[in-house]
């Protein structure tokens, strides 16, 4: 607890630190606010959304639901929240592979990813055109006694208006983040509005515990919270496994002799696309749903995506992961630049020959950290299904594993060390590791 409180100290002592929390804070504390501004011409009391909060209690919809923080079912101007970016960041990196333009635009350095940039928020543009009458036809056929106006073609484009405009504007708030504050904009936004859902959650099945008809209900919670603790401590292991090949270097000297180096080492995680397939996964995910809400007439395997602890839903889901998983690694670690750069810098990997030969090694070590790093974030991903077959509450299951458990404990620990990083620059006391920053000769310490 000591330990605590001179973090805390630390922190308040370093000005553009302090700065920088309150920052973040105050935009979390705008984008919570604005979740809960209704659309014009809807009834924002209990009864008039009360079958759309009924609708996002289990499902595709509560996934959704706390995506935008509690915004979806309060039919908010920030209702569709950041997943359309995120869709749009998936297409636009699909296509830095597949199209020779924006291969090109990558590698033009800061003025290529300024350009990418800005086809990322039109497509996000182009995306939330499509989204917002899907989500308001959805809204009008589940409370249709909500609208105070008539269904006609303005409220639509207006609304459609109003909406995309709210989820840019969190888009906004996620760069200022960026820029001002803790970092990880974007997905920091995700987390806050997965973390409002927790309280209510979590206080639902301690309800739930207590009305049991049969005994044994607050025991079975405990169980639960103990269960939750586990997963949770399962996936920081995860997130942070990691595996390292080494790499020896070498100067050459007159004569093309070599002097050998210290050994160095490349860091291949076991789960180097951290949460990022998640994320991009579970937007892909969202299709299906948005033609189930728009179309009156789908077969029995659309909707039972409708339902995430489906067969064809979870099935889908760890495809997508994997898929993914290679495809972010793929485009974030380039085994070839790798071993040009290794090259160039007069270094090999011991028994392995430069240029081609290590460019496979590195793939193939790539591809064998990969394949059970993807499984096992596969598995955790649909943990909240097993979690509804032993009776768990729908929003409460959904922080067993899953999406949200995966983001929420990404975000965390990249925020913490974020901190960490601005506190050992300027000397004080880290978060995550015990010990002082600062040596009694007054210079940084190694951890």
């Amino acid at each position: 607890m000591k330990k605590i409180i001179e973090t805390i100290k630390s922190i308040w002592r370093i000005e553009d630190l302090k700065s920088r929390i309150l920052i973040t804070l105050l935009f979390v504390l705008v984008y919570r606010f604005g979740s809960f501004i209704v659309l014009p011409g809807i009834d924002p009391g209990p009864e008039g959304l009360l079958a759309l909060r009924d609708q996002t209690d289990d499902g595709l919809m509560s996934l959704l639901n706390m995506f935008s923080g509690g915004a979806f079912s309060n039919a908010s101007v920030f209702a569709l929240g950041i997943m359309p970016y995120i869709s749009a960041s998936i297409v636009i990196q699909l296509l830095a592979i597949a199209v020779p333009y924006f291969q090109k635009m990558q590698r033009e350095g800061e003025s290529g990813r300024r350009k990418i940039n800005q086809y990322t928020r039109y497509l996000t543009i182009a995306i939330l055109v499509f989204q917002a009458p899907a989500y308001l036809i959805n809204l009008h056929n589940t409370v249709g006694n909500a609208f105070k106006v008539e269904m006609g073609m303005s409220f639509i484009i207006t609304s459609t208006i109003i909406m995309a405009a709210g989820s840019m504007f969190i888009l906004w708030l996620g760069e200022r983040i960026t820029d001002k504050g803790v970092g990880n904009g974007v997905s920091l936004i995700i987390m806050i509005g997965i973390i409002a859902r927790l309280p209510e959650a979590l206080g639902q099945e301690f309800v739930n515990a207590l009305s049991a008809s049969q005994g044994g209900g607050l025991v079975k919670f405990l169980f639960e919270i103990i269960a939750l603790l586990f997963v949770m401590a399962l996936a920081i292991l995860l997130v942070k496994a990691t595996r390292k090949v080494p790499v020896q270097y070498a100067k050459r000297i007159e004569g093309g002799r070599q002097l050998g180096g210290a050994r160095q080492y490349i860091p291949l995680k076991l789960f180097a696309a951290n949460v990022m397939p998640i994320i991009f996964a579970q937007a892909i995910m969202f299709i299906p749903l948005t033609i189930v809400s728009t179309s009156t007439n789908v077969s029995g395997f659309w909707l039972s995506f409708r339902d995430h602890t489906s067969v064809a839903y979870n099935v889908v889901l760890v495809v997508l992961i994997i898929a993914f998983t290679y495809f972010y690694t793929a485009i974030t670690l380039n085994p070839v630049q790798m071993a040009e750069d290794m090259k160039r810098n007069n270094g090999f990997i011991p028994g392995v020959k430069p240029g081609k030969p290590t460019a496979d090694y590195l793939d193939t070590v790539m591809s064998r950290i990969l394949l059970p790093g993807s499984l096992f974030i596969s598995l955790i991903a649909i943990l909240p299904a097993f979690a509804g077959v032993f009776g768990v509450s729908q929003g409460f299951a959904q922080f067993f594993g899953g999406t949200s458990l995966l983001i929420l404990v990404g975000v965390v620990l990249d925020t913490l060390q974020q901190i960490k990083s601005h506190i050992q620059v300027r000397g004080y006391d880290g978060l995550l590791v015990s010990g002082h920053a600062r040596s009694h000769s007054g210079r940084l310490s190694a951890y």
